[in-house]
């Protein structure tokens, strides 16, 4: 897929851009024994256009922002915030993730964009130690709660986004699949 936004081909990220909303997420946390802890959310996630860039007169890339927040489903309470851009290069079909995380947690996961059956798939991932898709974070983060690995599906199809990201985790001593996954639909395509 390749759209034109304001003389921008944003290829598939176009199809992101818009307000997306849904209340039915899933976060499966570590508690403090490092059992899961089950919470429903609802979650809202703005993709708003941000323009093409050139590296070094070699690399041409396009991306959209985007900010995602989650609310507990029984209290409406933020307890999820996340800031990033989604990145494409078309000549090669990399697709790229950048987030950051008010704990002191930010990351770069790459992949590859897929269309099958008219569904978007954007899979990307990042490895703790990795040059290249990786992933930093504050010593106290990285002493308690260390982030050794993170995946991201995200399909698209007309107006309904899905997603599962798996953060594998040590915390409280064990290791952990943090897992959250929720479906959202668009309510309106503004770019601001």
């Amino acid at each position: 897929m390749s759209t034109i936004i304001d003389e921008v081909d944003y290829g598939p990220l176009a199809q992101l851009i818009g307000k997306w909303v849904g209340n039915k997420g899933l976060d499966t946390a570590p508690d403090a024994d490092a059992n899961p802890d089950k919470t429903e959310f609802s979650d809202e996630i703005i993709f708003t256009a941000a323009g093409p860039a050139e590296n070094a007169e070699e690399q041409n890339l396009v991306s959209v922002k985007y900010h995602h927040v989650v609310r507990k489903l029984e209290n409406g309470r933020i307890f999820h915030d996340q800031i990033g851009h989604w990145i494409y290069e078309k000549s090669t079909n990399i697709i790229m993730h950048s987030l950051s995380i008010p704990r002191a947690v930010c990351l770069l996961a790459g992949g590859e964009y897929q269309e099958n059956n008219g569904i978007s798939i954007f899979k990307v991932e990042a490895k703790a130690g990795s040059q290249t898709y990786g992933i930093v974070q504050s010593p106290f983060m990285l002493e308690k709660a260390t982030t050794k690995a993170f995946t991201m599906n995200l399909s698209v199809k007309d107006n309904e986004l899905n997603y599962q990201e798996v953060t594998s985790l040590h915390i409280y001593g064990k290791d952990f699949e943090h897992v959250d996954k929720s479906t959202l639909f668009r309510v309106t395509y503004e770019q601001d």
